[in-house]
């Protein structure tokens, strides 16, 4: 039987990480073609097939599953005494982050975070996604390196840090023809409302929360899944939505609308980002995060739940 090839434990791990033969070779430096031969040659290795192609990418068999972290810690111990010590030096790596988050974590992290890259670290790669069931998943497996945003269904079992503190607001269109620049609860409750149902955020359900124990119900004529067109539609139409804080300030300058006190007592949260206790010691996830946090002048200490 041929020797297992150290490159090839490199190529099961990056496949295992991102679904794809073309991410793993991007990550490794290497083609797409010596990629897929080492794929097959460690299919030949092990006789299974290992990663088998579907709609989500290529997925791991349970073969695949059961070797996965006995390869990824031959890789780690291979990486340490090859160099000493694990280090990462951001400002000649060419490594891809992945990070899971939210619109509002995209209105504000991406951009200081990709003009920070652009003068400290320009070979690194950013690859974001939207928050979704799956991500507590891709975290634990190394798929994803860090998740941004108000996630509650992640505070218990990761790392955590607090970035900065949120409350809600509303906005309306600047011509709408019954809201000036206060807005009463009357008027508030008489209006209709777009609103945001994500199951991978808390936003809504915070809100309705509050507006329950208030004895108040919204008239709601749209909902939609993200945040990404909310004040453009608020814009054009007479419809109120109710939003954090964060993301009707940035949107007071790019869409004809204005920003109101919601009349009635919202709570406040936290933005946070998370990672798995698998990867807190690994030095270039310390790195991504020590730099999110030093972009994000509100951040806190973190700490494990």
């Amino acid at each position: 039987m041929a020797s297992l090839d150290v490159e090839w434990i490199c190529v099961f791990d990056e496949i295992y990480k991102t679904s794809s033969v073309t991410s793993a070779a991007d990550r490794l430096g290497m083609t797409q073609g010596a990629a897929s031969t080492a794929l097959n040659r460690l299919r030949d290795y092990y006789g299974d097939q290992l990663f088998v192609r579907t709609s989500r990418g290529m997925l791991p068999t349970p073969r695949a599953v059961a070797l996965h972290p006995v390869l990824q810690k031959v890789r780690e111990n291979l990486e340490v005494a090859r160099t000493g010590a694990p280090v990462f030096e951001p400002a000649s790596s060419h490594r891809t982050f992945r990070v899971c988050m939210t619109d509002l974590g995209e209105i504000a992290l991406l951009p200081r975070l990709l003009g920070h890259l652009q003068v400290h670290a320009p070979g690194i790669h950013i690859e974001a996604e939207k928050i979704n069931p799956d991500s507590p998943r891709r975290l634990e497996d190394g798929a994803v390196d860090l998740a941004v945003g108000y996630m509650p269904q992640l505070d218990a079992g990761f790392y955590q840090q607090a970035l900065f503190e949120q409350d809600f607001l509303c906005i309306a269109s600047l011509s709408h023809p019954r809201i000036g620049r206060r807005l009463g609860k009357s008027t508030y409750v008489a209006e209709r409302h777009v609103e945001v149902l994500n199951p991978a955020t808390g936003h809504t359900a915070m809100v309705e929360k509050a507006l329950a124990s208030a004895r108040v119900t919204r008239d709601i004529a749209l909902r939609v899944p993200s945040f990404l067109a909310v004040a453009q539609i608020v814009s054009e139409t007479e419809l109120l939505a109710t939003v954090p804080r964060y993301y009707a300030l940035a949107m007071v300058s790019r869409e004809l609308i204005r920003h109101l006190d919601v009349p009635y007592d919202l709570p406040r949260y936290s933005v946070k980002q998370h990672w798995h206790a698998r990867f807190h010691s690994d030095p270039g996830n310390v790195w991504l995060r020590k730099t999110v946090a030093s972009l994000m002048p509100n951040a806190v200490s973190r700490h494990a739940l």
